[in-house]
């Protein structure tokens, strides 16, 4: 993995690239990221949600619990996934498979590619800002590590959802962001046309968010992005997760792992007056 760019890449091409419909997306990681994948299905309470996909997953003799978002590949299977935009089915599937993981001993790898939570009026009256609260107080006391991959989109709660890890890396030309540019130019200019200037402003980029703090790795990409040669994508994204993991391994496990997380997160955002710019 790398911790710099070679070069500034404006954000608004790295947006475009973000979305590309041909970067790999969690089927393609499993299938061909792993050498033994078994999905499990449901939530166990309505319904089983095709736009979060989990199960037992194996990279040689290392085990554990794959979960992420699937935007899907045809046109039909977009439709179905609801372009990666969970209900709260989905969310609730995850939180199943991340306890199942922490009663196995495993580690858990999300893969995080989505623009947000689905904002469909049955997602709302099913619940779905509990649904995402409640997987992020599972996530925050698991008991068992955890490692997030941003491979495409992070958009707001929807991503944060699955993506509250030990570890948190970034492909080179993913974002990660409360709101979408076209989202944050609406509010704040009532133009969408301003999205590019957002999408500076925000701060949304690998490279970004690297010197901010909030993630602790970027996974580089082929040349052109992870779609102009998905085969190398993911076995950069599989040596990533091989390296990680064992790196969660070395650290400390059941409750220390939990206050470590949660010392890790209070960090992020701590205000240093010293460093604060004077009018």
């Amino acid at each position: 993995m790398t911790s710099s760019p070679a070069k500034r890449v404006a954000a608004w091409d790295v947006v475009q690239l973000a979305r590309n419909p041909g970067r790999p997306t969690l089927r393609d990681y499993a299938s061909r990221m792993c050498d033994e994948f078994v999905e499990l299905h449901g939530d166990r309470v309505v319904a089983d949600d095709p736009a979060i996909v989990g199960g037992f997953a194996r990279i040689g003799d290392v085990r554990f619990m794959l979960i992420g978002h699937q935007k899907g590949g045809s046109t039909e299977e977009r439709i179905a996934c609801r372009f990666g935009m969970a209900n709260p089915d989905g969310y609730r599937k995850a939180d199943r498979l991340m306890k199942l993981a922490e009663k196995w001993g495993l580690p858990v790898v999300a893969l995080v590619d989505t623009a947000g939570a689905y904002p469909g009026l049955e997602a709302e009256a099913r619940g779905q800002g509990e649904a995402i609260g409640r997987s992020l107080l599972v996530m925050a006391g698991l008991k068992t590590p955890i490692l997030a991959i941003v491979t495409g989109e992070g958009g707001s709660g929807g991503a944060l959802g699955i993506a509250v890890g030990d570890r948190v890396l970034m492909l080179r030309n993913a974002i990660y962001s409360v709101i979408s540019p076209e989202g944050c130019a609406s509010i704040l200019w009532r133009d969408g046309a301003k999205a590019p200037e957002a999408a500076e402003a925000l701060k949304i980029t690998a490279p970004d968010l690297m010197e901010l703090g909030v993630v602790d790795g970027i996974v580089p990409e082929p040349d052109g992005g992870a779609h102009a040669d998905p085969a190398l994508a993911i076995a950069l994204v599989r040596e990533a997760v091989l390296e990680n993991l064992r790196k969660l391994s070395d650290g400390p496990s059941g409750d220390r792992l939990v206050e470590a997380r949660y010392r890790k997160l209070r960090a992020m955002g701590a205000f240093d007056p010293k460093k604060a710019v004077k009018a």
